[in-house]
């Protein structure tokens, strides 16, 4: 279960999102390696007493510090588009969800089964668990089976929403009047939180948004007794 109060990034419950983490350290280290340069020049251009009045002609340097950064733009546009195209590819989906978003609610709509749709509302603080997450529960969770690809049909009935799971790296905007779609796979059973991440009104944080994986032949019963 990714912890939703921890720093920095939750664990990846995705391929797609294993791919942004390595994406993310990769760019990090190249904009710290850069950071190091540039203080590094900075510390001894302040420190040092030498001087050159010879500063007119430096085709080397203006040579390097023009192919450099053009290296360095492809070593981050190409892994980038890469993830780009990864996450927008959506072909041959098992299963297709859609997401709706009111004020302020979500609702569920499993459409290759016949009368299986429900609204998703937070649990109030006093109706919580021991274990449970303050505005993160809701009482009906969205559940899929593991290690399948599920496209996701987001919309939105009144406002802008926007449907988000930081662990799995889905956040697809809800728009009213518009069909947006994203495709996910989970790697692993787990429950992965997420919130609406748009500002649609009053009640924005508190619409949030549970997502239970499960396997597959457990994923069967759950809709053979939700069809009930």
């Amino acid at each position: 279960m990714a912890q939703p109060s921890q720093l920095g990034f939750q664990d990846a419950a995705s391929p797609v999102m294993e791919e942004l983490l390595n994406f993310h350290d990769h760019t990090l280290m190249i904009v710290f390696l850069i950071s190091t340069l540039v203080l590094y020049t900075i510390t001894i251009m302040m420190t040092t007493k030498l001087t050159n009045t010879n500063t007119m002609d430096a085709q080397e340097v203006e040579m390097i510090w023009t192919v450099l950064p053009a290296i360095i733009m492809i070593a981050i546009a190409l892994p980038s588009l890469r993830i780009l195209y990864l996450m927008d590819e959506i072909s041959t989906p098992n299963m297709t969800v859609k997401a709706i978003g009111h004020q302020w609610y979500w609702t569920y709509e499993f459409t290759d089964f016949n009368m299986l749709s429900f609204n998703s509302y937070m649990t109030p603080s006093n109706y919580l668990t021991p274990g449970e997450f303050r505005l993160l529960e809701v009482d009906n969770r969205m559940v899929i089976p593991m290690e399948l690809p599920i496209r996701i049909m987001v919309s939105a009935e009144d406002v802008l929403h926007s449907w988000a799971i930081p662990s799995l790296g889905v956040k697809t905007d809800a728009i009213p009047g518009r069909l947006n779609q994203t495709t996910l796979i989970t790697s692993r059973p787990g429950i992965y939180y997420g919130q609406c991440s748009e500002i649609c009104g009053a009640n924005h944080s508190f619409m949030p948004i549970v997502m239970e994986s499960v396997p597959y032949f457990e994923f069967l019963t759950w809709t053979s007794l939700a069809e009930l």
